[in-house]
């Protein structure tokens, strides 16, 4: 798989369904309000649904969230329950954040997303995983606790998310994120998104994509 840049785009002006997205992902766009793609969207939505790695490079308020959140409620299987997707985050914040959102757009496809971060009960988020749920979104810290616990399973992952890396590296979390890596499936989907690109970041994403 190749990695597609996207550090300078240009404003789009084609709307949503011109890149080729089905009618309840359209539907559940419309709901939330979103009529056109925006430049981070237009320029990353298309080769994830194709499948292939990308790297981009996004601000927060950008619309970065659907764009790595629209295709991966289209490419999982919402008949699958086991954790086909992982993202991880920095804060607690951007866990709720960015799953909520993809709740949004997945709710006419019946795709969920479920937080997991530290500092909450682990109870209501193991339930989570035994009733299934094919996108989970978390913390580093908390995700590495539900995999030493047995409680998530990431055999069935074929998209993994970075998002926001450069304060991932800036509050430590790059040895969390190594471990995480190493017990993912080689054969999988890879994403990276951050604000900024540090040597140490470009150094991440050459061997993560």
């Amino acid at each position: 798989m190749s990695a597609d840049p996207a550090p300078s785009l240009p404003t789009p002006s084609v709307p949503f369904a011109d890149l080729g997205l089905p009618e309840p992902l359209l539907r559940a766009l419309s709901d939330v309000g979103y009529e056109s793609p925006s430049p981070i969207q237009a320029a990353t939505i298309p080769p994830l649904l194709q499948g292939r790695d990308v790297l981009g490079q996004a601000q927060t308020g950008t619309g970065k969230t659907a764009a790595f959140g629209i295709p991966m409620v289209e490419r999982v299987d919402p008949k699958d329950k086991r954790c086909q997707v992982l993202v991880l985050v920095p804060t607690r914040e951007l866990a709720e954040q960015v799953a909520g959102e993809i709740n949004e757009i997945g709710q006419y496809k019946g795709v969920h997303a479920v937080a997991v971060y530290g500092g909450a009960s682990f109870t209501p988020q193991i339930k989570a995983f035994q009733e299934g749920t094919p996108i989970v979104v978390g913390t580093p810290g908390r995700v590495m606790d539900h995999m030493r616990r047995r409680n998530l399973h990431l055999d069935a992952v074929k998209m993994f998310c970075l998002d926001e890396a450069d304060r991932m590296l800036d509050m430590g979390f790059i040895r969390d994120i190594r471990k995480v890596l190493d017990l993912l499936p080689p054969q999988r989907q890879n994403l990276l998104f951050s604000a900024t690109f540090s040597d140490e970041i470009r150094r991440l994403a050459s061997g993560l994509l």
